[in-house]
């Protein structure tokens, strides 16, 4: 008997490599957001610490 086009084991390789990629996809989002965040609280405490005289930009 001829085996069929697509086996059991071929499809759950196939479903196994979709969540992966599904997880790495919401792990970059999430990574991306967290950047974002943690950029703009370090703009903020920077400009906060030269407001107050305490750190001298170069430029």
């Amino acid at each position: 008997m001829p085996e069929p086009l697509i086996s059991g084991s071929a499809i759950l390789l196939v479903l196994a490599a979709l969540a992966a990629i599904a997880v790495a996809i919401v792990a970059i989002r999430i990574a991306i957001k967290l950047a974002v965040r943690v950029g703009l609280l370090a703009a903020v405490v920077l400009a906060a610490l030269y407001t107050a005289g305490i750190v001298d930009l170069p430029f």
